[in-house]
């Protein structure tokens, strides 16, 4: 099958990003064709590596610009003949659609952030993959058919952006708290901090790892400046490979408030953490329901810092919690979201074609 990925940008530190880039490495290592189009890419030595090629195309802005984009991709389907395009942002999918008018190609959009309010014009696509199942209940209340909607959970493991497993580990003071996300409201770290103070206030020898940039980090880092804890929480900036703190985590606590599906949670569990998660959209399923970790509601300090505190004094429990988070981890590979990927490009291609690229292949 040829295959296309595109996508506005090709930036790290995007859920997006990652997702289609270890897809498109799988696909290409399963013997498919595959090309990824977007505009600057921070992993062209990955693709290429991989044997995927890769298609640069302009970051358009204003007004016009999904025409723009469209402008770009026409030349590149029309050299290409893809079978299959799939598109991982709004703008992308859009452009795709105008392209798909003169150049017939399946046409697949990956619904990662049900949150932003474009989101329903993912709708545009022979088929949405939702990432969770609470996103396709979401997007069914938007009005996208149910008919359209698939569910693909993320996977992160073995996949092609990075090594199996990370090469430097970074060393923590215990006992270690940690969180992995964008600095941002949606992700609760204020709640965080607050409950960690309440944490403080019982277990002084506690330290707090906030890895990760955005926005807000000005206004996180005042807020733990505040604090009798302020000594203790830590801000350590993005980093390529998180799972280099988490392998020395000894909790991972992610408090947000809208979470489609989070890649650092198959994260922290191969790392085997015990983990704590607030009970919103995709948060229960990634954590099979409370079998992979502990949930508590979220915008609510008290309880997480309850669950923390309670991980934190019992060391028994802790220890089963992270061993249940790291045993039976087929449901977060890489491996795993690409055959799901796959049969829903199945369904929209026409026989006779899906025949031909197979023999071409």
């Amino acid at each position: 099958m040829k295959i296309v990925h595109y996508l506005n940008h090709a930036h790290t530190a995007n859920g997006h990003v990652a997702v289609a880039v270890d897809l498109a490495c799988e696909q290409a290592r399963t013997g498919h064709d595959v090309h990824f189009v977007s505009g600057r890419c921070d992993f062209r030595p990955v693709l290429a590596s991989h044997g995927v090629t890769f298609h640069e195309v302009r970051e358009a802005e204003g007004a016009f610009r999904v025409l723009q984009m469209a402008q770009d991709l026409h030349p590149i389907v029309r050299r290409l003949r893809p079978d299959v395009i799939n598109a991982h942002m709004v703008a992308a999918a859009l452009a795709a659609k105008l392209v798909q008018i003169l150049s017939p190609f399946g046409l697949v959009t990956t619904i990662h952030n049900a949150f932003d309010r474009q989101s329903s014009l993912m709708r545009v696509g022979d088929r949405a993959i939702a990432v969770s199942e609470a996103v396709r209940l979401q997007m069914m209340s938007r009005g996208i058919p149910e008919r359209k909607l698939r569910v693909v959970r993320n996977g992160t493991i073995g996949g092609g952006r990075r090594s199996h497993y990370p090469t430097d580990i970074v060393k923590l003071e215990h006992p270690a708290v940690a969180t992995v996300a964008g600095l941002h409201d949606r992700k609760g770290i204020s709640d965080l901090i607050l409950a960690f103070e309440k944490v403080f206030q019982n277990r002084s020898d506690a330290h707090l790892y906030i890895v990760g940039e955005g926005p807000r980090r000005d206004a996180y880092e005042s807020l733990a400046a505040r604090q009798k804890s302020a000594a203790h929480i830590h801000f350590t900036g993005h980093l390529d490979d998180p799972r280099s703190v988490l392998a020395s985590t000894d909790i991972f606590a992610l408090a947000s408030l809208q979470d489609p599906f989070p890649l650092v949670l198959g994260e922290a569990r191969q790392m085997g953490c015990a983990i704590v998660a607030t009970r919103v959209d995709g948060i229960p399923e990634a954590l099979w329901h409370g079998a992979k970790g502990m949930l508590v509601p979220p915008a609510d300090p008290d309880s997480l810092a309850a669950a923390l505190l309670d991980l934190i004094d019992d060391e028994p429990k802790r220890h089963a919690l992270a061993a249940a988070a790291a045993a039976d981890t087929d449901d977060i590979t890489v491996e795993r979201m690409n055959r799901d990927t796959m049969d829903v490009y199945d369904e929209i291609l026409p026989r006779g074609r899906l025949a031909t690229s197979s023999a071409m292949s």
